[in-house]
């Protein structure tokens, strides 16, 4: 990575010029600057989260103001299928220049009204993150209030949004971290319990606590905790998932998912109307984003070195001059 200088982006027909006060980080950072995503095209300005305010309007744009203050949502050309993204589906911050910048032009179409009640630091924390929970609990997983909801590796980014999401709607959420302290934090932001991953009996541990089975669990390690989640879902229930951090699956016992009736579901981003309604929902709940730590845009490798290791609890921001 490096900090350079390039010339300021011109929006055109249907598209906002941003002038950037904060962005996020998300994992995906990370992915393409070890060339570990696909269709990335170099050099690219990384970053899908952003807040700032609009600075210039291209040609018939409609509903938006100059100096208005904004959130973008990075999930760009998701098509006319609301099931599924079209093929011409991206993500803000390669191939499309992103958020780790002073400005940014985007689709009119992708800019919505910044929640009045975040700081710069919470808005910039929302797009992503939030609405990969949004879609994972909500569109794909059909939550309803008073079930029980799984999120394994609290800590990330998703994962606290999707613990806050789920309490707000009336779920009991029950986590798991390698981490105490970062069980503590989930118990403290309305997790109903938790526990340590590093126990070998982890998942026996987790459905004591839960007196039975999970609802709904969401996942993003795969790897070798898939299967105990597949254990720990009740019959009838769902498992979505929206990542491998750990990697493949190694051994899946297929008549547990078969002979309990598992739904299990895949679930990427979301469009438009879905970042609409879960910036609503933020509105309602007054839910505030999880903040980690903040850094100036200059030491953006020094905040990935930060998310590679894994240190962080929520987001972390890039503060923008």
């Amino acid at each position: 990575m490096r900090y350079e200088e390039v010339s300021d982006p011109t929006p055109g027909p249907g598209e906002v010029l941003i002038r950037l006060r904060t962005a996020a980080l998300n994992r995906r950072d990370y992915f393409i600057t070890h060339n570990q995503y696909p269709g990335v095209t170099l050099p690219t300005i990384l970053g899908s989260d952003g807040a700032g305010e609009i600075a210039a309007l291209g040609d018939g744009v409609d509903g938006l103001q100059i100096g208005q203050e904004v959130i973008i949502n990075p999930s760009l050309d998701w098509g006319d299928n609301p099931r599924v993204s079209g093929p011409d589906f991206t993500i803000l911050g390669s191939p499309k220049d992103g958020t780790y910048a002073e400005k940014i032009v985007v689709p009119a179409e992708n800019v919505f009204p910044k929640p009045k009640h975040l700081s710069w630091e919470e808005a910039a924390a929302i797009p992503l993150a939030g609405l990969t929970a949004y879609r994972a609990l909500v569109t794909r997983g059909r939550l309803r209030e008073g079930e029980v909801v799984v999120v394994p590796g609290i800590g990330g980014g998703v994962a606290t949004f999707l613990l806050l999401i789920a309490s707000a709607l009336g779920a009991r959420v029950f986590v798991t971290s390698s981490s105490d302290e970062k069980l503590r934090r989930a118990i403290e932001l309305g997790a109903a319990g938790g526990v340590n991953s590093s126990d070998e009996n982890w998942a026996k541990e987790l459905q004591k606590a839960i007196g039975g089975g999970a609802d709904l669990c969401v996942d993003s390690i795969g790897g070798e905790v898939f299967p105990q989640l597949v254990r720990l879902t009740k019959p009838g229930g769902r498992i979505v998932t929206f990542g491998a951090t750990r990697g493949p699956v190694p051994q899946l016992v297929m008549p547990f998912i078969f002979l309990k009736q598992l739904d299990i579901l895949g679930s990427t981003m979301g469009n438009n109307e879905e970042f609409r309604q879960m910036v609503n929902l933020f509105e309602k709940h007054r839910i505030r984003p999880v903040l980690d730590r903040s850094y100036p845009l200059e030491q953006a490798a020094e905040a990935l070195n930060r998310m590679k290791e894994g240190r962080q609890f929520g987001k972390i921001i890039l503060k923008i001059s």
